[in-house]
């Protein structure tokens, strides 16, 4: 059986190769043609010897990223569908902003949260991505980008699937995105979200220099309940109490999710609710306009009710941003492009 390389953290490629009689230089080599030169294959690995690069086609592979569909928007917001080995699909998006290129990946072929508002929901669970599968979505894009003479600044864990159920996949990944040897991106450039999976959430805000992003969208635990199932296993209380806990670096804060629905979570007394769940803790909250797709009946809020909620978060004295919608014209809800292609695929 060949041994996947893609998705070994330094560490484990160093532990590789000693156990084939290599040095454990050779890990930093063949580290960079697979995550800074984005090398598809051994044979154009040139600073390895060319036995050495014939060992490694014998005994090993490398993953590709396999992009099935490509959608472009007119903000410059692409968004790629990925064919998995097994036939199943995940997508990612990258976001081109002013001083930076967000890389959203997905951890997670669908997702078990069954968040109510989510259209990932409507594919269901299916299985964890191995992280070879997670970090060729990081090879793909900067491959992409490099050609254009760009590279990517930020990755967040924010598309399919919950990342903290995919723990020690996840983990590898951010291994590989921080390591020299691999990305090389600073910790404030990589943001893992979850929707409260509390335990797994501190242990790896202790384990890793990441930003922590909290899916919250409710303020008292009823409703949180409804919109998101999670909640009765891990209600509020722990919740806010291991966001207290979250070790924050120098300027760092905790990310709050909020996502916008008229007549659900929105109105002026929801967000004294909100202010006052998360007084005391360092965050910045990030509002989010529902995103209309075909699997869900939420309509996202007019502005003037967005800008009326931000206005309390701030007077309570906290960062709010009323996140600008992207890819409006493309499938930009998580899980809509691969919901849409399994649609197609059955009709």
């Amino acid at each position: 059986m060949p041994v996947e390389l893609k998705g070994m953290p330094i560490g484990e490629l160093e532990s590789f190769l000693f156990s084939e009689g290599k040095e454990r230089f050779r890990a930093r080599q063949l580290s960079r043609w697979l995550y800074q030169r984005f090398a598809d294959d051994f044979s154009g690995m040139t600073d390895l010897s060319k036995p050495f690069r014939e060992k490694l086609s014998g005994g090993c592979t490398l993953t590709l990223p396999s992009c099935d569909l490509i959608e472009g928007s007119s903000d410059g917001t692409e968004k790629y569908l990925f064919r998995l080995e097994d036939g199943e699909s995940v997508e990612s998006v990258l976001i081109p902003e002013e001083g930076r290129t967000t890389l959203c990946v997905s951890s997670q072929v669908g997702c078990a949260m069954r968040c109510g508002f989510c259209a990932t929901g409507a594919i269901g669970f299916k299985r964890n991505m191995t992280a070879a599968e997670i970090v060729n979505q990081v090879v793909f894009a900067g491959k992409r980008l490099k050609d254009a003479n760009q590279c990517l600044t930020n990755v967040v864990f924010m598309g399919m699937g919950e990342p903290l159920e995919n723990y020690d996949e996840v983990c590898r990944v951010l291994d590989i995105l921080l390591s020299v040897y691999g990305f090389h991106l600073a910790g404030k450039r990589i943001t893992v979200s979850t929707s409260g999976v509390v335990p797994r959430m501190l242990s790896l805000s202790e384990r890793f220099p990441v930003s922590i992003a909290v899916s919250l969208n409710a303020a008292n635990d009823d409703l949180r309940s409804e919109l998101m199932p999670i909640n009765r296993k891990y209600p509020l209380k722990e919740l806010i109490g291991a966001m207290r806990q979250i070790p924050l670096h120098r300027g760092r804060k905790v990310t709050v999710e909020y996502v916008l629905l008229q007549g659900v979570n929105d109105s002026v007394s929801d967000a004294r609710d909100l202010a006052r769940l998360l007084r005391g803790i360092p965050v910045k909250v990030n509002l989010i306009p529902f995103n209309a797709h075909e699997f869900g009946d939420f309509v996202s809020p007019p502005r003037s009710v967005a800008d009326a909620f931000r206005d309390v978060m701030v007077d309570a004295g906290m960062l709010a941003i009323t996140r600008s919608r992207r890819g409006n014209d493309i499938s930009a809800a998580c899980g809509q492009l691969s919901a849409g292609q399994k649609e197609s695929a059955g009709s």
